[in-house]
């Protein structure tokens, strides 16, 4: 097809090792409506992921659709330096109102990795408004928080780090909870405490994934480690960072990760979800306390220092409004939960399956995790292929096969996507 001939010619794509498009065809999208996708062969795949966790209302959604053309014939972008407009205000108020308490500044930026990069740099710059000098920051094992220098520098992707080590910002880890277990959350926050006796003073803050380790496997944790890590962190004047970029807007069982463990963490990152999958949008919610740290004259020099071109872009506020006004329309949340249930029940055939080691599941985030392979073997891309070939987009990460789809799905969707994942799985074993 010459749209694929002109694509390998110009475009290289992101998480792809383009040599494997020479057997591994592109496949070049015409449309969308709902859960599918449409090629220029009007072959449909269920988006099981939600096209990289974002489309959560599904695709060309009427609702969103109809705000951003609407926006669109308004005001498509203006400078959020020295100007305001309405649609950056509604959505920063909106955000108040549905984030835990005390979160009552919003700092716009335009992409998860960004916002990771405005939480560290402003938690830095608390500090140092304070006279601390605090450049270390503490991460989990296993974690991910996006691929821009800072954020990279509080990941935990061994080939990552390896490969840009000369490049980062300093960071440690401590050990993430084995598994979904009170017992594991306990010991996780033994090694904490540990960490934060001996270097608590050197830490500006403590950045965590709540709930679920997204593209670490989609690791689940209990939580009664946010819980006690809070109050172990503010102990020590280290600040809570909860990256709810893929964990927010419902995809736990509640709108927020941090809900299930009743804190208020210092930072929020925000994005994904946050626009229903139309726009790029994230955002940095934080407290008044952190945010007086730098109102000051200007000649003080501690005002925050970072800025997006796209910053509050008009467009993607609507877009955001219209999303918030789909979780306000009906009990989306609710819903989701009697979906949970659905696809864990589903999932009991898989457990006979002798290449499975564990399933495991957090609100709309299920996990099957496979055994008995090596990376060499690529089983991911096996699965990927024959979820294309029936019909269904699986994403997989390396040995886990995942299913996050849009929050719309219908039951005998949800059938359809779990069937051709245990018969890509089941296939595996007469290889």
């Amino acid at each position: 097809m010459q749209i694929v001939t002109e694509d390998l010619k110009h475009i290289w794509h992101p998480c792809t090792q383009m040599k494997d498009h020479e057997t591994l065809p592109l496949i070049p999208i015409q449309k969308a409506k709902g859960v599918y996708l449409y090629d220029f062969d009007n072959n449909s795949y269920i988006d099981a992921i939600s096209s990289w966790w974002v489309n959560i209302f599904g695709h060309v959604n009427e609702h969103i659709s109809a705000r951003v053309k609407e926006q669109l014939d308004t005001l498509e972008h203006v400078l959020l330096a020295g100007f305001t407009h309405k649609p950056a205000v509604h959505l920063a108020e909106k955000l108040v109102k549905i984030t835990p308490k005390g979160l009552e500044k919003v700092f716009f930026a335009d992409n998860g990795s960004s916002a990771v990069e405005v939480a560290l740099k402003m938690s830095f710059h608390y500090h140092k408004n304070r006279g601390e000098n605090r450049s270390l920051f503490l991460s989990l094992t296993n974690s991910y928080h996006g691929e821009t220098i800072g954020a990279l520098s509080v990941g935990d992707v061994e080939l990552y780090k390896e490969t840009y080590a000369p490049l980062l910002i300093s960071c440690i880890q401590t050990p993430v909870p084995k598994n979904q277990t009170e017992a594991s959350a306990e010991e996780a926050i033994v090694e904490l405490e540990k960490i934060l006796n001996q270097r608590g003073s050197e830490l500006s803050a403590f950045i965590i994934e709540p709930l679920v380790q997204g593209a670490g496997d989609m690791h689940m944790y209990h939580p009664l480690y946010i819980t006690k890590a809070k109050k172990l962190c503010e102990s020590h004047g280290v600040h809570l960072i909860a990256d709810e970029i893929m964990t927010g807007f419902g995809r736990t069982g509640t709108m927020f990760g941090c809900e299930q463990a009743h804190v208020t963490p210092d930072f929020m990152t925000l994005s994904k979800g946050l626009t229903g999958g139309y726009l790029p949008l994230a955002v940095v919610m934080t407290t008044d306390e952190i945010y007086s740290a730098f109102y000051c004259d200007y000649s003080e020099y501690k005002a925050f220092l970072h800025s997006h071109s796209y910053t509050g872009n008009p467009l993607a506020c609507s877009a955001a409004l219209a999303t918030l006004e789909l979780f306000e329309a009906s009990d989306v949340i609710g819903e989701n939960r009697q979906k949970s249930d659905y696809i864990l029940k589903k999932l009991e055939k898989f457990k006979n399956l002798k290449n499975i080691k564990e399933i495991r599941q957090t609100g709309m985030i299920t996990a099957i995790e496979l055994k008995g392979y090596t990376p060499q073997e690529r089983i991911g891309l096996k699965v990927y292929q024959y979820g294309l070939d029936n019909g269904v987009l699986l994403r997989p990460l390396g040995h886990i096969i995942y299913f996050m789809p849009p929050y719309i799905i219908t039951y005998e969707e949800i059938d359809k996507m779990i069937d051709t994942a245990y018969e890509a799985i089941t296939s595996l074993l007469s290889v």
